[in-house]
């Protein structure tokens, strides 16, 4: 074997042991969840430097809350709205992220047939809406609870199938290590309810001047919906379309069953 070659298994297994260094830390620190809250996420302290950049950290708020001490409306609630075979499923929905994937090729499709129409047509300011509007073609996901924790708790907010791979490994992780009651108290914990505000009770608190465990089962709802876009939701988070929404959930979360 050539000098060459043997630089180049060298490095290749140099890769493959960096990666495996990866995923035993990431191991370890999921391991470490069973009895250590975590005290932020990658998120998170994305956010908070945002935040701080921008002179707002005075807008940041969470508390951690225990699961017993979280309403069981809005356990339901989440669980309605955000992922309705959590109590089922390891980690993965497959048919879930096939439809996602359906659903993007035909948002992209959509778009790359509107921008070539304004390339054909361009006519200045006239078509400078529409050029936005196709720019700005919406992706959906197929992601689960553990899935967005997996995403939260590690990794940034790149978009690549690299980052896709890290984030269902994780996943499986979390699903191995962890019971389904410790994943959603973590998530619950943990998520974004809108500019600076995260976890359940900063939630209750912010909109209803509550804690989390005294959500009733409307109120539970009407958060639940939030989370898709909280930064959205959050300017009218009693909009006609939140309530209708959150009217939706409340019908579904007597059917849900907890972990």
């Amino acid at each position: 074997m050539s000098g060459l070659a043997r630089q180049g298994w060298r490095g290749l297994a140099l890769l493959a042991l960096c990666a495996l260094s990866l995923q035993l830390f990431f191991l370890a620190r999921v391991a470490l969840m069973l009895v250590v809250d975590p005290q932020s996420t990658t998120f998170q302290r994305s956010e908070a430097w945002r935040l701080a950049t921008q002179r707002q950290s005075s807008l940041w708020r969470h508390q951690w809350r225990d699961y017993a001490h979280l309403s069981a409306h809005l356990k339901r609630a989440v669980i309605a709205s955000e992922d309705a075979g959590f109590t089922e499923h390891s980690g993965v929905e497959w048919d879930a992220i096939e439809k996602a994937w359906e659903r993007n090729e035909h948002a992209l499709a959509q778009r790359d047939a509107s921008v070539a129409a304004i390339s054909r047509h361009r006519s200045g300011a006239a078509a400078a809406s529409p050029a936005r509007s196709a720019a700005a073609a919406k992706l959906v996901g197929g992601s689960t609870i553990t899935q967005q924790l997996a995403k939260n708790l590690f990794l940034d907010a790149e978009r690549s199938l690299f980052r896709k791979a890290q984030e269902l490994v994780i996943t499986f992780m979390l699903e191995a290590v962890l019971p389904k009651t410790r994943i959603l108290e973590i998530y619950l914990n943990s998520v974004e309810w809108g500019e600076g505000i995260f976890g359940a009770d900063a939630a209750a608190y912010r909109y209803f001047r509550i804690d989390a465990g005294s959500l009733s089962a409307s109120q539970a709802a009407q958060l639940a919906v939030m989370l898709p876009a909280p930064k959205r939701f959050e300017k009218r988070p009693a909009s006609p379309y939140v309530l209708g929404r959150a009217s939706t959930v409340a019908a579904r979360m007597d059917a849900v069953e907890l972990p």
